[in-house]
């Protein structure tokens, strides 16, 4: 799998250390230089500060410091269908014949999300099972490495590793040299976002939590095994968050940040702790850049967290207005050409 610029970014703060023996930094006193300045930006810098430092009154000792983060929407991109749909689309156009339904098969070769949604979650249920089972972890985590290096996507024309948000790897990094521990919790399979999370993040495996399949011991050959099965074993959204996130760490987060209505109940049992809290939604409000979507879409809904984000002292991030760049600056036109081919003529 490609590299990617996350360790261009840690290289880059990591330099800031220079400073110290006095040598010349350009912007690097600023931590997150891909935000705009404004409101949020202070109050994130702010709350970090304070919570940090041992003379504040807010001070967080490192042991407290947990930081959550959706992945989908969150941390990359998600339209116009979850990116791990987009690999089990792949892989269900080869299904053995009459695993899926004649109708749901057509619209998987279609990749008609309308027409899938249409049946529920059952005929997402039955695209996981054809696409998701009857491997090994290791098997299935080898086969999407490969699908990530080839798989681009279908409006960008960029690789799906490339569609991170540069503003929130900075924010990961930032956190993480304040003393904050980093982890994801989102409702997509864990052995699917294990594959990636570190490379693309700087989050190991251990710190992703997700939606689990069943799995079984497999002793043929006489090794022992684990191979995926059929169905869902935990789904790790709405509710789910802070149950997993309970059973996982064995206390609430100080920061959590999510992007949907499925992030709410994390944010909110986040937030309604004792202490210094922060609730960060981010709201897709960039058609040009990236997707405009919130209350009405079929993927990444927000609906409840926009009517409930001031009453709850949340923030409320304007992709549009907050973030001077989606992704990496670099790849931003490119973005911008592959979904406007006009633009790319002129």
């Amino acid at each position: 799998m490609r590299k990617h610029r996350f360790s261009d970014i840690a290289i880059l703060i990591s330099v800031g250390w220079l400073s110290l023996f006095g040598l010349p930094v350009l912007a690097l006193a600023d931590p997150l230089p891909s935000w705009q300045q404004g409101d949020h930006k202070n109050a994130i810098i702010d709350f970090v500060k304070t919570t940090t430092d041992p003379d504040s009154g807010d001070f967080v000792p490192q042991q407290q410091r947990i930081a959550v983060f959706d992945n989908d929407g969150t941390l990359w991109s998600e339209q116009p269908y979850y990116f791990q749909l987009a690999y089990a689309l792949d892989r269900a156009e080869n299904a053995p014949e009459g695993a899926l339904s004649e109708a749901l098969q057509a619209a998987v070769n279609d990749r008609d999300l309308a027409a899938i949604l249409e049946g529920g979650n059952q005929s997402l249920l039955d695209i996981v099972n054809v696409s998701h089972s009857g491997l090994t972890v290791d098997a299935f985590q080898n086969d999407v490495s490969a699908w990530l290096e080839e798989a681009r996507h279908p409006k960008t024309g960029l690789a799906y590793t490339e569609m991170v948000f540069q503003p929130m790897l900075e924010l990961l990094v930032y956190l993480r040299d304040a003393g904050y521990a980093t982890y994801i919790v989102s409702g997509g399979g864990v052995d699917f976002m294990r594959v990636f999370a570190e490379d693309a993040y700087g989050i190991p495996p251990q710190n992703v939590m997700g939606s689990t399949g069943k799995l079984e011991v497999s002793r043929e050959g006489g090794e022992l095994a684990l191979v995926k099965g059929g169905d869902i074993a935990g789904l790790d959204d709405g509710d789910g968050k802070p149950i997993t996130i309970q059973r996982t760490l064995g206390q609430r987060p100080i920061i959590a940040v999510g992007n949907s209505d499925g992030d709410v109940p994390m944010l909110t049992w986040t937030t309604e702790g004792d202490g210094p809290r922060l609730g960060v939604l981010i709201h897709h409000t960039d058609a040009a850049r990236e997707v405009a979507y919130d209350r009405e879409s079929a993927i990444g809904r927000l609906d409840q967290g926009l009517d409930e984000a001031e009453q709850r002292q949340w923030i409320l991030v304007d992709m549009a207005k907050d973030w001077r760049t989606v992704y990496d600056a670099t790849l931003d036109g490119q973005s911008r050409r592959e979904a406007d081919p006009q633009e790319a003529s002129q």
